[in-house]
């Protein structure tokens, strides 16, 4: 049995001409949410965008994932740096959880500085659900810097 974790990145479809590019370079140095994965063996099995609202990709793209031996779903930075954000999260990750039993993580790279200067200016992560969703993917000011 391997020991690398495989997962699947959904994006927001507003970001569906994304390459990738932040994603794919915080997933190879484990920054993000990809931190969580420092040492360890990840491939990449899926990458999709949610369709757009409400999220119509969310009900099949994970069952894609999970045929290719997906364990954990990334719901990609672009859904709480974008404006607004994406207010059905929440939802998705349940979902996701209760249909297929997968992980679900919020958040792929580093929230870049431009996103997070003007979301602190705007108020739009003051709640505490909001704390809790950006969590994994607040860096310092100089990572920040570098995703920009």
């Amino acid at each position: 049995m391997s020991d690398t974790v495989k997962l699947g990145i959904i994006i927001c479809d507003r970001y569906r001409t994304c390459a990738g590019g932040k994603c794919l370079r915080a997933l190879r140095n484990r920054e993000g949410a990809f931190a969580r994965y420092a040492g360890k063996e990840v491939e990449l099995v899926g990458f999709a965008t949610c369709c757009g609202c409400p999220g119509g990709n969310i009900e099949y793209v994970p069952a894609e994932m999970e045929k290719n031996g997906a364990q954990v779903v990334h719901l990609a930075t672009g859904m709480v740096v974008g404006y607004p954000p994406c207010p059905r999260i929440r939802t998705f990750e349940r979902f996701i959880r209760e249909k297929y039993g997968m992980e679900v993580v919020v958040g792929t790279h580093p929230i870049p500085e431009n996103y997070y200067t003007t979301h602190r200016a705007l108020g739009t992560w003051d709640a505490d659900a909001w704390k809790d969703l950006i969590a994994p993917t607040l860096a310092d000011e100089k990572t920040r810097l570098a995703y920009d």
